[in-house]
């Protein structure tokens, strides 16, 4: 039977839940936010650009425009980083076409409903793929050529078989020649994305669990609790300075996600941050490998720091306003200790979604990483317990690592494969 204390404990988070309900309600509603809204003319074209890449602006204003205008094209232009609505645009466009990752440029142009132009086109191959008798033959075309300076390659890809790729100065007319030679033996390519947030759900909650299972932000917790326990703090007191640490943390994460999603989304490279990501994930599960065997030694994932400090000086004195800034603190201070799933995640997801539904991922994500703080919470109503759970964190440090480590890399291996 449940001991009176830890009803305490329940009925105090009860009376909290529907905030988390209310997290829980706008991330699915995001995912339902989709979809490009764009039909174009045969006569229209759209280019998604950074305003802040010199030689994207250069080559639209040179080459692209004038091209379009000699065909009696209209041109409308968005900046993607100014604009989110524009980066949502352009994803959901890339998923209506089946664009594959691999294939998608940080400049896209969609012409009309057949044509769309990855990356910097050269001007004689930009002026063959605008007359009309070239495209008549194909559903769909896409070129792709994402270098901006001295590049020596494009691909050309009609949706059917594989991309094929061709010196810079081969005509696009020896491709669309192929193409109608063999298109009855080619197969169409199934969509390699999809809007539906089923496929990612799984992922992002086991994920999110996994770096939520972290020594830094649960240790600390534990630390609060049993101070807490040592002042003779009534236990809906705990209950509810210690949903405030959670919900703080929670931000805090949320926070530090938003910054770096929006720090791939400037850099035009979305694809190559997310490898880099999954690259840092893979090191990170090393280390935490390596702190199994040789705990302490060189270098490792441990919370420390000044952040780490000034976080345990603030909730020491334990009021609700210390208490935010004492969480914040340890927010900080836990992203460099297990952070690699969470830039691995946001890398995916910046190649993967639309800008809402990433949001709602991110929700998601979040709140599932909280959920083993708000479980802890729930079971140390009382100082034996609590005794506990910090001896057995304590002393299985290593085997935590261990297995954190191994998941981590798994996981990178994982992320790497489905980006290539």
């Amino acid at each position: 039977m449940r001991s009176r204390q830890t009803s305490r404990v329940v009925n105090e988070l009860d009376r909290k839940t529907p905030f988390l309900s209310l997290l829980i309600i706008i991330s699915v509603l995001t995912f339902s936010i989709s979809g490009s809204g764009i039909d174009l003319a045969k006569d229209e074209a759209i280019v998604y650009y950074n305003r802040a890449c010199g030689a994207c602006m250069n080559y639209i204003e040179d080459d692209l425009k004038p091209a379009l205008t000699e065909e009696g094209i209209s041109l409308t232009k968005k900046d993607y980083i100014n604009d989110p609505g524009a980066r949502r645009e352009m994803n959901a466009l890339n998923d209506t076409w089946n664009v594959p990752p691999e294939l998608q440029s940080h400049l896209a142009t969609f012409v009309g409903e057949k044509l769309t132009l990855q990356g910097h086109i050269p001007t004689r191959t930009l002026d063959a793929l605008l007359k009309k008798s070239h495209l008549e033959d194909v559903d769909r075309l896409l070129v792709y050529q994402d270098e901006m300076d001295n590049p020596t390659t494009y691909k050309a890809w009609a949706f059917r078989g594989d991309p094929k790729k061709y010196s810079i100065d081969t005509p696009i007319t020896e491709y669309l020649n192929w193409f109608n030679e063999n298109k009855d033996t080619l197969k169409s390519v199934m969509p390699t994305r999809s809007s539906s947030p089923k496929k990612l759900v799984p992922l992002i909650l086991t994920t999110g669990l996994l770096d939520g299972i972290n020594p830094c932000a649960i240790a600390v917790l534990l630390f609060f609790i049993a101070f807490l326990f040592s002042m003779n703090r009534a236990k809906a007191e705990l209950a509810k300075v210690g949903l405030l640490y959670i919900g703080v943390i929670y931000l805090t994460y949320l926070g530090i996600g938003l910054g770096i999603l929006r720090a791939f989304v400037f850099t035009g490279a979305e694809h190559l941050m997310a490898k880099i990501g999954a690259g840092l994930l893979l090191v990170l599960g090393l280390v935490n490998i390596k702190d199994y065997f040789w705990y302490g030694r060189w270098f490792n994932l441990s919370p420390g720091g000044i952040f780490h400090q000034k976080g345990k000086d603030w909730l020491k004195k334990a009021t609700l306003p210390s208490t935010v800034v004492g969480a914040f603190f340890v927010g900080l201070c836990t992203f460099p200790c297990s952070g690699g799933i969470y830039v691995a995640i946001l890398g995916l997801l910046s190649t993967r979604t639309t800008y809402w539904s990433g949001l709602g991922y991110m929700l998601l994500y979040n709140l599932a990483f909280v959920v083993p703080l708000v479980v802890i919470l729930l079971g140390v109503a009382n100082k034996r317990t609590a005794g506990r759970l910090s001896r057995w964190q304590a002393g299985n440090k290593r085997q935590i690592k261990l297995v954190t480590g191994l998941i981590m890399v798994g996981l990178g291996i994982g992320i790497l494969i489905w980006l290539f």
